[in-house]
């Protein structure tokens, strides 16, 4: 299915410093940027004194150190998750705390502060529980942390529902009453935030000279750790999250990074000296979440505190087959997601508004990635479903520009009452359980509600483009220059352009990408391209001697050499 391509708009951008090129400046124009948002140091990053109970927290915490309480770290079973706990047992550390981690196996325990989970930190003797990247929707968890006599911090970054938890404080920018401005921030980024206003508190303590401490100038060495959950958790690149994972980034490009981002960078066969926001986002994040979906999250939080470089590139090897395993798994799903939806394919009058799929033997680590993959493909907001045992399934669910899935599904949740057992999420991704038994009942609601909020328009899939380039800028300097324009991802989108090419030379690689040698219309230029995942039955055709194409510039580095190459979104035979 080809996505419409739409340019977009040329606007004004001489407010923009003159130091970067037209082109940039323009891209940066499009994307709203002012002239002041161009530059990304830490010292433009927001404060913490409008996160909303964050100072609360930060005390707590602190009367726990000075107490000697335990305390004990909940996290999610994500990237996010896996950062945001790793993070935070070192900065604890460093600070002195009796401090240790859960990450609650997703099979066993499903997601949060759940009560089961909250028994497991009661026998760890826990008498702090501080919660990250979860916990916003932890009701009964709080409560029965509580009742068993324990303090509960929650920092999250989940929307909240109509009620939140009783805990002794919460962390959240999207809580009521909270004026924090970046309401995109990751769990990893909360967590970041909390340990340094925490930080400040101990130093008004005089804690470190009184606990012979050496005392941290600042946590800006976890900036490596914050950038990697910002980006493999793919939330919004406002300001304050690309400054964030600007920063992270440049430690990681200067050797200064942790030894198991190292690794994991090496079993990816990325060069951290030339480490962009999309080798954490395709690379590095998808490796950590593999343990969290196939194995034990506790995998990816190790191989981040590891110290060793030799111990870290061990744990990255097992995580690297961890991956593979994924990708396989993956592979066999989507395979058999796609045949029971190929009765629609061609049927746009019968295609569902919105997909919701479900099949015995599928396994709950990756339909997530399966219903993206789907998304993709329809432009319909998706939703798998997977065996969750004693008679529940649990979905995570996949959305398309207009439609926010939670509030979608608190709509189906008031007009359906007990239909969905549990839910959870953001704008674009949500969880949720129901009974087996319900499926199609919910599948026919969830058409309904989608139906109602969503315009037959916003179901063809657009591609926005920069424009066309001139066949002067298809150089490797203007590839190096948008490269290191970013970061760019979500909600900031790496420049994409498009054009019409001459196919000069085409053929297959590695099973199913098209290798292709263009020329520009003109003939001007000539260059490579690769098409990642084309549909075999269209490629290679020697016939096809024209195309449109949608691309991203990229470098391409092989045997020391660095050369120009496009990466094509979308190719179109003219």
């Amino acid at each position: 299915m080809f996505h419409k391509i739409v340019r977009r708009p040329q606007v004004e951008h001489h407010h923009l410093p003159t130091h970067l090129s037209p082109l940039l400046r323009q891209i940066y124009a499009a994307r709203g940027v002012q002239a002041e948002e161009s530059e990304l140091g830490l010292a433009q990053l927001l404060k913490p004194q409008n996160m909303a109970g964050v100072a609360k927290a930060a005390t707590l915490i602190a009367d726990a150190l000075a107490a000697q309480q335990s305390i004990l770290i909940v996290g999610d079973f994500d990237a996010d998750g896996a950062t945001s706990t790793a993070l935070c047992m070192l900065a604890l550390q460093a600070m002195g705390a009796n401090v240790d981690y859960l990450i609650p196996n997703r099979f066993d325990y499903g997601y949060g502060l759940s009560p089961d989970v909250v028994s497991v930190a009661h026998q760890k003797q826990a008498q702090l529980i501080i919660t990250v990247d979860n916990g916003i929707s932890s009701i009964e968890g709080v409560a029965a942390a509580k009742a068993l006599g324990m303090q509960v911090v929650i920092t999250d970054h989940h929307l909240p529902g109509q009620q939140v938890p009783n805990a002794d404080a919460i962390v959240n920018p999207n809580q009521n009453g909270c004026d924090f401005a970046s309401k995109s921030i990751a769990g990893v980024g909360v967590a970041f935030y909390l340990m340094s206003v925490l930080n400040s508190e101990l130093k008004r303590r005089h804690w470190y000279q009184q606990s012979e401490l050496p005392e941290p100038k600042n946590f800006a060495h976890l900036l490596d750790i914050v950038a990697l959950g910002t980006v493999a958790d793919v939330v919004g690149l406002d300001r304050n999250n690309r400054i964030l994972v600007d920063a992270g980034l440049k430690r990681v490009r200067l050797g200064q990074c942790r030894p198991g981002i190292t690794a994991l960078l090496e079993v990816a066969r990325r060069t951290p000296q030339r480490i962009v926001a999309a080798d954490f986002g395709f690379a590095v994040g998808p490796r950590l979440n593999a343990a969290g979906r196939l194995d034990e999250m506790a995998l990816g939080v190790e191989t981040l505190l590891c110290a060793d470089i030799y111990q870290a590139r061990t744990m990255a090897a097992e995580l690297d087959g961890l991956n593979a395993q994924r990708r396989d798994l993956e592979a066999e799903m989507q395979q058999e997601a796609l045949k029971s939806l190929e009765t629609i394919e061609f049927n746009q009058a019968q295609m569902p508004w919105a997909i919701a799929i479900y099949q015995q033997d599928w396994h709950q680590g990756v339909i997530g990635i399966l219903a993206s993959r789907i998304k993709d493909k329809y432009h319909r907001p998706v939703i798998a479903f997977a065996e969750a045992g004693n008679g529940e399934i649990k979905g995570s669910a996949r959305s398309i520009k207009g439609l926010h899935m939670r509030d979608l599904l608190e709509r189906i949740n008031t007009l359906n009452p007990g239909m969905i057992k549990k839910f959870g999420g953001h704008a674009m991704a949500a969880g949720l359980t129901l009974n087996a038994a319900q499926f199609d009942d919910f599948a026919k609601a969830y058409e309904f509600a989608a139906r109602e909020i969503l315009k037959p328009e916003q179901l063809t899939g657009e591609i926005l483009s920069d424009g066309e380039l001139k066949a002067t800028d298809l150089n490797i300097e203007v590839a190096k220059e948008l490269r290191h324009g970013g970061p760019w991802g979500q909600g900031f989108e790496e420049p994409l352009f498009d054009g019409h090419f001459q196919v000069l030379q085409q053929r297959i690689v590695g099973e199913k990408h098209l290798k292709l040698v263009l020329e520009t219309e003109c003939g001007q230029t000539m260059v490579d391209a690769i098409a990642f995942n084309v549909d075999l039955k269209t490629w290679p055709d020697a016939t096809i001697r024209h195309v449109r194409l949608a691309y991203r510039l990229d470098v391409n580095e092989f045997r020391g050499n660095e050369s120009l190459q496009l990466m094509v979104e979308q190719i179109e035979p003219l």
